[in-house]
C-alpha cells in the first residue's frame, strides 16, 4: 500500500508552480538554454516558455534571465528560491505521507487485511 500525493501550488486558481515547473527551471539551470531543456525533458519549446511565462506572470517576479549569449539563461535569485523551499515543502509531504502510510499498514495488519 501507498498514499499517492501531487503538489503544486496556485493562485486564483491557477497553477503557478509545482514539480513540471520545478523541472523545466532546474533543466534550464543545468542547460543554460530553454530549448535544451525542453528537449531533455522531451517537451516542446512552446510548451516549456508557455509555462515559465505564465508562472512569471502569476507570481509577479522574473524566474529567468538571458545571459551574455542572447541564446544562454539563466535562473534569478528568486527562482534558485522557489526551487529550494518547493524541494522542501515536497520532502516534509513525503515524510508525513510515510508516517501516514505506516500508520495505516499497521491498522490494516492489525485487523487482518
Amino acid at each position: 500500500m501507498d498514499i499517492k500525493h501531487k503538489v503544486w501550488i496556485e493562485k486564483d486558481g491557477k497553477v503557478i508552480f509545482g514539480r513540471g515547473r520545478d523541472d523545466i527551471l532546474k533543466a534550464i539551470d543545468e542547460q543554460r538554454s530553454l530549448n535544451a531543456a525542453a528537449k531533455k525533458l522531451e517537451m516542446s519549446y512552446r510548451a516549456a516558455w508557455g509555462r515559465l511565462k505564465a508562472s512569471e506572470e502569476r507570481m509577479g517576479m522574473k524566474l529567468v534571465e538571458t545571459g551574455a549569449k542572447e541564446k544562454s539563461m539563466q535562473l534569478t535569485d528568486q527562482a534558485r528560491a522557489l526551487i529550494d523551499r518547493f524541494d522542501r515543502l515536497e520532502k516534509d509531504v513525503e515524510k508525513l505521507l510515510q508516517g501516514a502510510d505506516h500508520d495505516f499498514q499497521k491498522l490494516l495488519r492489525r485487523n487482518g487485511k
